[in-house]
């Protein structure tokens, strides 16, 4: 019987093929206690497993091959990091040796542990950080269980089966396409998804930050995340397929559905060929207004993915990714210096803007005992982002120098997230002199920096005129601004469906920003998921935007949307949209 599950669309595409299940190994973990005199031998089973999955993710870096997303070789660093996480070690030994819990049994005790201090993260992106965890937690144990990765299935799986009516639909010259349907899957085990014969993926777990979807992205695998129990409801060698475009899985499709999509599949393919035809043809709208098309990065080695899909800019580099996965350290200023030097150089003279460390106290940086004065009931509204920075004068300070120094080796601005007073904003900018005091005083060289401010409270919308006395520009974050309009956490499922970039309330503090700037001759840019996505595009363009910054695997999907626009027209329906009670219904 045809049915279907619904997750998180996180990579455009649609594959279509039998379904190879893959369990998670703590689902089958064997608890009990061990005798005292066993607990060397436990800890001893727990450290050379972890060992041996370090040293396959160092062979993995090393036998990359040229064409391997850049995304990979960061998301590997990441898991070596938390395999040498302290926390992790130390609990686990805490549990054999405290507990005498057996082996496996610490391990999963410790991640459970861990994983419910990431949910406790208000950031999306970091809170994601627990499914890179569990990964980790799982290769150990399957290494314990002599288990080998699940993107390696066993002999041409499916060349030898009984072909059905659905089979008989694809070419009969070729094997039965194989799509995986896990729990998770790791960035290492994905390295492995090219030379296998999976068509597609989908996964229990997972967000659209997940590494899981990153990965997916650059690696072009259409892929659906976060569908539950569909590893429960989907049986081994079932049909199915993935709709990465609409986040749908359809499991035993009719003939006539199999048709559909297979048509579909063609159809994609196509527009994926005429879009790379795009990615030299500057963004002019039909009317001859040109359209900035930046990129957003986490690391340095992104900025090729940038230049690759054609960014004139990268109008967002995330700097926190440098303070995350450390154990007590933050990046001093020449490891700093150093990474935004690598981006700035990846970029090849086109402009960077950096923004400074967007991070908090639930963030759980240097902080790995989790002391309860730095934790916080409601850490959205807490101590982070430009709060946190502006409390430790130090670390912010080490920041600033860095990002002023990198400015002598080409075009960068710098960005501040989260501010909303006046005051906030003075002792920023007396800061930033402070710091160019600093590097005078020692005779260090660094370069001008034009200075920006992120617009995603509705207090620092409503206060726009006062912000652009100060700064050179302006950035809208719209995923925070929609969620301090709303009084919405977007992560939370029984409110979820109230999170609406449509509002008009959200529409109309991003239209009066932009407006504004414009009044000022200053420049804005939208940075947040709405800027990526084509179907606020023309909607962007009426209320006046020239600017937007997205992932790059979406610039030249939003740079067709541009070329087929004409603003003076989307103009007057922009407004139309911002005075009706339900925008959405209208775009």
């Amino acid at each position: 019987m045809t049915f279907s599950v619904h997750g998180l669309a996180v990579s455009r595409g649609i594959a279509i093929g039998r379904a190879v299940l893959v369990a998670s190994s703590r689902a089958d973990v064997a608890h009990y206690f061990i005798d005292a005199a066993k607990t060397v031998e436990e800890i001893t089973r727990v450290r050379v497993s972890r060992n041996a999955v370090m040293d396959e993710i160092l062979r993995l870096q090393q036998d990359l091959p040229k064409d391997a997303p850049h995304e990979i070789t960061a998301l590997l660093d990441v898991h070596l990091m938390l395999l040498q996480d302290e926390q992790l070690i130390n609990g686990v030994k805490h549990w054999i040796a405290d507990r005498h819990y057996n082996a496996e049994w610490a391990l999963t005790t410790q991640y459970e542990l861990i994983a419910r201090q990431f949910d406790d993260m208000e950031d999306e992106y970091l809170r994601e950080r627990k499914a890179d965890l569990e990964q980790v937690v799982e290769r150990i144990l399957r290494h314990m269980k002599g288990v080998a990765s699940p993107v390696q299935p066993a002999g041409q799986a499916g060349a030898s089966r009984k072909r059905s009516q659905q089979d008989l639909l694809l070419d009969d010259t070729m094997d039965v396409p194989l799509v995986l349907v896990a729990h998770d899957i790791s960035p290492a085990d994905m390295l492995q998804f090219k030379q296998s014969l999976f068509a597609g993926f989908t996964t229990d777990v997972g967000g659209k930050t997940s590494h899981t979807a990153i990965v997916a992205r650059s690696m072009d695998i259409p892929a659906v995340v976060g569908a539950r129990s569909a590893s429960q409801l989907i049986k081994q060698d079932d049909w199915v397929i993935i709709d990465g475009d609409a986040g749908v899985l359809i499991v035993d499709p009719s003939p006539i559905i199999l048709a559909e999509y297979g048509f579909k599949q063609r159809q994609g393919e196509l527009e994926r060929e005429r879009l790379n035809r795009l990615k030299h043809t500057p963004a002019l709208t039909m009317d001859g207004e040109r359209v900035e098309l930046l990129a957003n990065i986490e690391m340095p080695d992104d900025t090729l993915g940038a230049v690759k899909a054609g960014a004139v800019g990268v109008g967002l580099f995330r700097s926190e990714f440098l303070f995350m996965g450390r154990s007590g350290k933050l990046p001093d200023e020449q490891e700093q210096y150093l990474a935004y030097r690598k981006a700035i150089e990846g970029m090849q003279g086109l402009p960077v803007t950096i923004r400074t460390v967007d991070i908090g106290a639930d963030k759980l940086l240097d902080r790995p005992t989790g002391k309860a004065q730095d934790r916080h009931l409601n850490p959205a509204l807490g101590l982070r982002a430009i709060r946190w920075s502006l409390a430790d004068p130090p670390m912010f300070l080490t920041q600033l120098r860095a990002i002023l120094r990198v400015a002598a080796h080409g075009q960068v601005s710098l960005l501040v997230p989260m501010l909303a007073h006046a005051s906030e904003i003075r002792q920023t900018l007396a800061l930033i002199d402070h710091a160019r005091a600093q590097l005078d005083n020692h005779g260090i060289a660094y370069g001008p920096v034009r200075l920006g401010a992120m617009i995603e409270i509705p207090a620092a919308a409503l206060m726009v005129k006062l912000f652009l006395r100060y700064f050179d520009f302006l950035s809208i974050g719209t995923n925070d601004l929609i969620q301090y309009t709303l009084a919405i956490d977007r992560a939370d499922e029984s409110v979820a469906h109230l999170y609406d970039p449509c509002h008009p309330a959200v529409l109309r503090l991003v239209a009066d920003t932009i407006a504004e700037c414009q009044r000022q001759g200053k420049g804005v840019t939208v940075c947040g998921e709405m800027a990526g996505d084509v179907g606020m595009t023309r909607l962007l363009l009426g209320l006046g935007l020239r600017s937007f910054s997205m992932h790059p695997s979406q610039i030249l999907a939003v740079k067709q949307q541009i070329l087929r626009a004409d603003t003076g027209k989307l103009k007057l329906w922009a407004q139309e949209i911002l005075e009706s009670e339900e925008p959405g219904a209208l775009l």
